[in-house]
């Protein structure tokens, strides 16, 4: 059995988003300890911990993860539904990623254009500066 601490330590959850998703639910069937009524955590527990995590990182939300959850606990019978559910994400998680590597991109692209610049490769120009002002060239 774990503790809390040593719960966030396999984890990663800070203690509070720990505290957190146990107060509202998502992790089924805490145990206590028999002394001091602590919160104790087992290999299943931390399983599904992590699992959450995965789903926070996938953008579920809070009623999701419990939506989630009560579907895991129904068994067999939804597992299409929760399939669904972790398409649904996954195709929205693609999409980000396709805008975050053109963003990725864009920053490359710039980059070598600065260090034409800074090389003295390409004669400075800007968007905002018209060509007859003058500008400063450092």
């Amino acid at each position: 059995m774990y503790s809390m601490k040593e719960c966030c330590r396999l984890t990663g959850l800070s203690y509070d988003t720990l505290k957190f998703y146990c107060n509202q639910g998502l992790v089924p069937n805490v145990k206590r300890g028999r002394n001091n009524n602590y919160r104790e955590f087992d290999e299943d527990d931390i399983n599904w911990i992590k699992g959450l995590i995965c789903l926070k990182r996938c953008d579920f939300s809070i009623k999701e993860m419990k939506e989630y959850m009560q579907l895991c606990k129904r068994g067999k019978s939804t597992i299409v539904e929760r399939k669904n559910m972790l398409n649904k994400h996954k195709k929205l998680l693609e999409e980000k990623i396709l805008k975050l590597q053109e963003a990725s991109n864009y920053i490359d692209e710039k980059n070598k254009l600065y260090d034409k610049f800074l090389s003295g490769e390409t004669e400075y120009f800007s968007y905002f500066i018209k060509k007859d002002e003058k500008i400063n060239r450092l």
